[in-house]
């Protein structure tokens, strides 16, 4: 039977060489769960062990290997995993284990230009992989991280200014402090009542996250309502200012990311919602940039913090 490349059979482990001290975050995995990963960031290496751990006396193989791979999986296209990182290091050339084996593994410095994602159609994962090569069927383990991409203040951070309007029936302005927020900001706005002849009843600012893939005919559009903040109950008067206040850090976001590998785009979307007495809405959506600021921890990473575009 081992002749054959049978053999006996080995249980794979991967072990970090920090995971006793290194950060871990929270995912959301494909079926709206949520896991725990351990936490890397652009430039940061990875170290660790291979352990392979032999169920019999000895096992022949065609060489073990590890590689690192960050890839985009596009949930209506399955069967091609689109890469984008891929390193590999060999472990052990073909041969015969008769005893379980620790290898130890680097990838040093690693780029990782994108940050970690589960969409409603789209998943962005980082992995390592290791491969045990035999005759007939291959051992293979796999074990996900977490990449989260930081960003510099932005250098350019102008207030949002707009007018919105139906001709002698309601004219309103907003403004809001800023365009680009990070994770755990506060928008903060005022909305001015110039003009008001329709009963107003509800007025609501919501978060919007719209979800882009694909290309030319082929694109798909995902809205999701990420949050929902009731501004006003009851009818405004003309000249009413009403504040807003809404905080960013009570609700699951992402940065926004804009096409990642030419795969997909996530944006975000305040938009303002009025309801009339007739049930009739009437609503204005403005973009706004998220991104991820560094949180303050007793021992800091040597860090690469992405410049935030426009």
């Amino acid at each position: 039977m081992s002749f054959l490349g049978f053999g006996s059979s080995a249980e794979i482990d991967i072990v970090l060489d920090d995971a006793a001290t290194r950060k871990q975050a929270e995912i959301k995995t494909e079926d709206g769960k949520k896991e725990k990963l351990f936490l890397f960031y652009d430039g940061e290496s990875i170290t660790g062990r291979v352990n392979v751990t032999l169920k019999g006396k000895k096992m022949e193989h065609q060489g073990i290997r590890i590689e690192f791979v960050g890839q985009i999986e596009l949930y209506y296209d399955r069967g091609n995993h689109h890469e984008f990182t891929s390193l590999v290091k060999e472990l052990a050339r073909p041969g015969e284990l008769s005893q379980s084996t620790s290898y130890p593994f680097e990838f040093l410095n690693v780029e990782k230009p994108y940050e970690s994602y589960t969409g409603a159609n789209v998943r962005l994962r980082y992995f390592l992989r290791v491969t045990v090569t035999k005759r007939l069927t291959d051992s293979v383990k796999e074990m996900d991280i977490l990449v989260h991409t930081l960003s510099s203040y932005p250098e350019v951070n102008s207030s949002i200014k707009m007018e919105v309007g139906i001709e002698d029936c309601l004219h309103i302005e907003f403004e809001y402090n800023k365009s680009k927020y990070h994770l755990k900001d506060v928008i903060v706005g005022k909305i001015y009542f110039l003009l008001v002849r329709i009963k107003i009843k509800h007025m609501e600012l919501a978060i919007i996250k719209r979800e882009t893939t694909g290309s030319g005919p082929n694109t798909f559009n995902e809205n999701e309502t990420i949050a929902k903040y009731e501004i006003m109950d009851g009818a405004p008067v003309r000249g009413e200012s009403i504040p807003i206040r809404l905080f960013l850090s009570g609700y699951e976001l992402t940065p926004s990311m804009r096409d990642v590998n030419k795969k997909f785009s996530v944006r975000y979307y305040l938009n303002l919602v009025l309801v009339d007495e007739e049930e009739r809405r009437y609503f204005k959506q403005q973009e706004i940039t998220l991104w991820r600021k560094h949180e303050k921890t007793k021992s800091k990473p040597t860090l690469q913090a992405q410049k935030l575009g426009d």
